[in-house]
């Protein structure tokens, strides 16, 4: 079994064949999906996230404010996502962080919706998935000062840094998330990075419907993808791939302290 840590499901992309979607990713061998509800204004996507989660019960769901849209990140909008988290199907807060490569909103508001979204975690104690670009200063800086000592722990998503920058968010306590990016021609100090981390300090994602892993890239990317992102990282860190799959699903399982499945299969998601 393996896990897809971060995916957009309720994105209009999958609007067509979304049960088909998942089927497959059944059959590929998946048993948890964290899809990402962003608070975007005039966007739906925490509803569909959440009604998704609830008609799937290997889809678990997280909600956050992206940091291209931090400008929005009112008392309001925080607190429509405060109620949403209540769900119990709510296992992260995310995605979050800092980008500053596009610079969709100001950087100030950036590190202020920031700041506000980690003081939000950190009461609620829930575990949060951190967006980085060209942010890692900045990034590093906040998160020291607001995520220091006990903490429920987080997730480096679609890891794109050095093994510097790896290094140090595995000192911090965060999983290190590898998307499709691994498995890319030009990705050699990612890879580089992955080859200093251990099997207990990595994830692995699609962040679908982006990022399509070799050999489907230029396809629109999906969760059953992700094992050849996990193929990627197992040739990466020079290990099998069954090695990857359990331990990545196992990391996944430690930091969102997911119950076990019944003898049924479910899992009973109200005792989280």
């Amino acid at each position: 079994m393996i896990a897809d840590s971060h995916a957009h499901l309720d994105m209009p992309d999958f609007g067509a064949d979304l049960e088909e979607v998942l089927s497959r990713a059944v059959s590929a061998g998946l048993d948890v999906i964290v899809t990402i509800g962003t608070a975007r204004p005039g966007d739906d996507s925490v509803r569909r996230t959440l009604e998704l989660a609830d008609r799937h019960d290997f889809v678990l769901a997280a909600v956050g404010v992206h940091p291209h849209d931090a400008r929005f990140a009112g008392d309001d909008c925080l607190a429509r996502l405060e109620a949403a988290a209540e769900h119990p199907k709510v296992v992260l807060w995310g995605e979050i962080g800092l980008d500053y490569h596009y610079d969709n909103s100001p950087r100030e508001d950036q590190c202020r919706a920031l700041r506000r979204q980690l003081q939000i975690a950190r009461r609620r104690n829930i575990p949060i998935s951190i967006h980085c670009r060209d942010a890692w200063s900045d990034l590093l800086r906040i998160l020291g000062e607001e995520w220091s000592g006990d903490h429920p722990g987080g997730i480096l998503h679609s890891f794109t840094g050095t093994r510097h920058h790896a290094q140090a968010f595995a000192d911090l306590g965060f999983l290190i998330s590898f998307s499709g990016i691994i498995t890319f021609k030009k990705a050699a100090e990612i890879r580089e990075a992955a080859r200093t981390l251990r099997l207990d300090q990595v994830l692995v994602e699609t962040d679908c419907p982006y990022l399509a892993p070799v050999p489907h890239r230029g396809k629109r990317n999906e969760p059953a993808f992700v094992i050849d992102v996990a193929r990627g990282l197992a040739t990466t860190m020079g290990v099998e791939m069954s090695e990857v799959a359990a331990a990545t699903s196992r990391n996944l399982q430690r930091l969102l302290r997911l119950p076990r499945k019944s003898s049924s299969g479910s899992r009973d998601f109200e005792k989280l």
